[in-house]
């Protein structure tokens, strides 16, 4: 699976077999040396990981109806009347607090209209719009646009119209194939049929049905690259190849797009890496696997470490990433698709408040909100369980993945009326059972989840400085 972590990770180990070199075309024209070329994959390997890591998504969700995690075609809703579970792969760390609804846009032929119905104004749900750049463009919403009925209008970067009658609002992609990744929010397993009800009125048709007009003539049929596993472990540049032909270049863009152009790499082209010479290949290897490396420290310590959680702010538009690279990539790799701060904070830790790896295998961890400071939201706050490898969910006997805030009726309190959490691979005890958080046996990867932060104190906002910390994981056995 590609968005895996593993995989991800594997820069070092790509092409790692590949064929004995010969004599190359590129290599007579004026193809960059050994050391400029490291320094290019380098830094094209931090642009491009984002966009192939949502490249390979949109291959899965919406174009490999073989992949195992198909979802719909294009402009088709897909709504799903689960949370995630250890079962759902495709993307890492997982939401498994709201059923999602997916929504994948082809916008070539002309715009999409979204609809959303009346909602109730204590349910949370929000539509969050992706582009293929992985910059979150706009936003429909409890939190956005109030819980009243509405149309709006998703439009493409070449799109030059007026917005018509009855639209509330425009909502600009700089790739034809954005998502719609629809959050809707689930009180108990009982609600389920609530949110299938609301879940129904999401509507999405192209203008011309909206406006009652004859469509335009359909895109032309595009033969996607397949996104597999061996692909990208053999050739990561071709996926990016691949990519790049639905990312239109910007001012931001244009400098690292010229420089990857120089090695063979963009829109229309195959990235030859079997042709190159072996100290080429080497060095490309090496330029990739320190790329890699920077996108590791960065998420080690591009945020501020409070009590051993990393907090800071990793999603937003175009402006907000303004060609840093390295944290763009990093927010992909850290959990692909996240929320802009002022949707969601995600403060996530891999470590107790003494800085030693949680691990599932060796200790066993509590984590105690004490009383009135319980995570500070407007919608709901949840502490989430990943496996610390994969960053996937994980399997246990009583198939809790996470604790939120819908459950603290059903908790038990301690006697100074605080909450405490146990997180353990085994039970703590039928009269704890209700605060456990099964964990794996294995090394643990932790993401708390603030929905709609309160903005004003007590606030996990500003991201790293707010009046509201999250308290240390503590090691008790």
């Amino acid at each position: 699976m590609l968005t895996k972590r593993d995989l991800l990770r594997s820069a070092a180990a790509i092409a790692a077999g590949a064929a004995i070199a010969r004599p190359s075309l590129l290599m007579a024209q004026n193809y960059p040396g050994i050391i400029e070329a490291k320094d290019i994959a380098e830094e094209g390997f931090i642009y491009g990981l984002p966009l192939v890591m949502f490249y390979a998504v949109m291959q899965e969700f919406a174009v490999d109806k073989n992949s195992g995690q198909f979802k719909a075609p294009f402009n088709e809703i897909n709504n799903q009347h689960h949370v995630s579970t250890p079962e759902d792969t495709a993307v890492i760390t997982p939401n498994s607090d709201t059923p999602y609804s997916l929504l994948w846009l082809d916008l070539r032929a002309e715009p999409m209209v979204i609809s959303v119905p009346m909602i109730a104004k204590d349910r949370y749900y929000a539509v969050q719009l992706i582009d293929g750049n992985t910059y979150n463009f706009g936003y429909i919403g409890t939190r956005a646009t109030g819980t009243e009925p509405g149309d709006y209008l998703v439009v493409g970067s070449d799109w030059k119209g007026e917005t018509p009658s009855g639209i509330k609002k425009v909502f600009g992609s700089t790739t034809p194939f954005p998502l719609a990744l629809i959050r809707t929010q689930l009180f108990d397993p009982g609600d389920m049929p609530n949110v299938e009800k609301i879940q129904s009125g999401y509507k999405a048709q192209p203008l011309s049905g909206f406006l009652k007009r004859p469509a335009p003539p359909a895109a032309p049929t595009i033969e996607f690259l397949p996104a597999t596993t061996a692909g990208i472990k053999d050739n990561f540049f071709q996926y990016l190849d691949a990519a790049l032909q639905f990312v239109p270049e910007t001012p931001r863009d244009q400098a690292i797009r010229a420089k990857l152009a120089k090695i063979g790499i963009g829109p229309g082209k195959t990235f030859a890496f079997k042709k190159l010479s072996l100290e080429h290949k080497a060095e490309i290897l090496v330029g990739m696997k320190q790329g890699d490396d920077k996108v590791d420290k960065w998420l080690a310590g591009g945020n501020k470490n409070i009590n051993g959680w990393n907090v800071g702010s990793f999603f937003g538009d175009e402006a907000f990433y303004n060609g840093d690279w390295v944290m763009r990539a990093g927010s992909a790799k850290g959990g692909l698709l996240g929320n802009d701060a002022v949707e969601a904070m995600y403060p996530y830790t891999r470590t107790d408040v003494t800085g030693e790896p949680l691990d599932g295998s060796k200790h066993k961890y509590t984590i105690t909100f004490a009383p009135g400071e319980l995570p500070p939201v407007n919608a709901f706050w949840s502490v989430t369980m990943y496996d610390g490898k994969s960053q996937l969910l994980v399997k246990n006997p009583i198939k809790r993945y996470l604790i939120n805030s819908p459950m603290l009726p059903a908790m038990k309190k301690d006697a100074d009326g605080s909450v405490t959490l146990y997180i353990q691979k085994d039970s703590p005890g039928a009269d704890k059972e209700a605060n456990w958080l099964p964990a794996p046996d294995d090394k643990i990867y932790l993401v708390m989840r603030l929905y709609w932060p309160k903005p004003t104190p007590p606030s996990i906002l500003p991201p790293g400085k707010g009046t509201w910390q999250p308290p240390g994981i503590k090691q008790v056995a």
